[in-house]
């Protein structure tokens, strides 16, 4: 019998979860953004309740390219419980038959389509937004889970520490960058809409669906893009390589990151228990400099991994930060940072060493 690779991750999940998991026994699933970051974690915990617990649970999975997706994760693929539907989140075909959950985390942080095609990433969001509400309306979900963004609060104030959720805040609305922000925004307003049963759709919330809204920050993990715009994921690719570490900044801008297995325990519990219509920020509160964390990085690495800081920073400027707020989801819903960023960096190596995830 082969072991997953991810069985200590799983393992924590599932201890943290356990409670949880009867809202699914026998139950259908529905899943959007299942190839992303969120998603793997989503799925590769769900089957693992889903299996320890002998659920009997079954997961139907929104994707724009199977063919990928069996590529990529074919021991997900292959799953008796779990269905693919070939489909794009703005006009898929609605699947026959009801389900009682429904998650809602498409659409990545794409730096590069927020840059290049802002109205794309506004149109995916909202428009994919509103197609997903109408289904679980129409499917007679009991509860849907937004993964929204601390995007949302648009640029971080100087003097604040931590976003809370009660943050006034917004995005720049005359700065196209600002279009993933404004998007979920856009997303969490039509949870809202639908929400109160008077969405401006065709189909009437008779259902009473739960919606719950979760706004995440940054991460760490397996399963995190290391090509792209996360700065811990280009760190620990640089260690991977044996090259140096590159700070295209100061390195004084402070940033928080949650491991991805906590942060599948923060997601199912506030799909199953947290409050409707009532935001979670989803993160770390434990605010470290890019620098710190560079370093943090570079020392889990055996050989010697150097670090370059490509700017100097200037005196008296203000240092821009991203960093939640958590003590609604821990006074609320119990829930914590179990994993510290050290360990996060090492499994993310170690998965990263051990690609097939799994060994026999």
């Amino acid at each position: 019998m082969k072991t997953h690779f991810l069985q200590v991750d799983l393992d924590h999940i599932l201890d943290h979860t356990l409670q949880l998991w009867e809202d699914l026994r026998g139950e259908r699933i529905f899943i959007t953004g299942a190839t992303g970051f969120f998603g793997h974690w989503l799925l590769e915990s769900f089957l693992w309740a889903n299996l320890r617990l002998h659920l009997k649970a079954k997961a139907t999975v929104l994707t724009r390219h199977p063919d990928i997706f069996i590529a990529n994760s074919p021991h997900l693929a292959v799953s008796d419980s779990i269905t693919l539907l070939s489909g794009d989140i703005r006009d898929f075909a609605f699947p026959i038959g009801t389900f009682s959950h429904v998650i809602h985390a498409a659409t990545d942080a794409s730096a590069r389509l927020n840059t290049e095609n802002p109205l794309l990433m506004l149109d995916t969001i909202t428009e994919g937004t509103r197609r997903v509400l109408d289904f679980s309306i129409s499917c007679s979900a009991k509860r849907f889970l937004l993964t929204s963004s601390g995007a949302v609060y648009g640029k971080q104030p100087p003097n604040l520490t931590r976003f809370p959720e009660d943050y006034s805040g917004a995005p720049d609305p005359l700065d196209p960058k600002s279009a993933y922000g404004q998007g979920k925004r856009l997303a969490e307003h039509f949870c809202a809409l639908y929400g109160i049963g008077n969405p401006a759709s065709s189909i009437q919330n008779s259902s009473g669906i739960q919606i719950k809204i979760a706004r995440g920050f940054a991460f760490v993990g397996p399963y995190l893009p290391l090509d792209i715009h996360f700065a811990i994921g280009n760190f620990i690719r640089s260690g991977l390589n044996g090259e140096p570490i590159t700070i295209t900044g100061d390195g004084t801008p402070r940033r928080s990151y949650l491991y991805a297995a906590d942060l599948a325990i923060w997601l199912w519990t506030i799909l199953f228990r947290g409050q409707h219509l009532h935001p979670y920020n989803v993160g770390s509160e434990k605010s470290q400099s890019i620098s710190e964390i560079a370093n943090i990085t570079a020392a889990c690495f055996d050989q010697n991994i150097q670090i370059v800081i490509q700017k100097q920073s200037e005196p008296g400027r203000p240092i821009e930060r991203y960093v939640p707020q958590t003590s609604r989801a821990r006074s609320e819903l119990g829930l914590d940072e179990w994993v510290d960023l050290r360990s996060g960096i090492l499994r993310t190596i170690a998965w990263h060493n051990n690609r097939n995830h799994y060994s026999g």
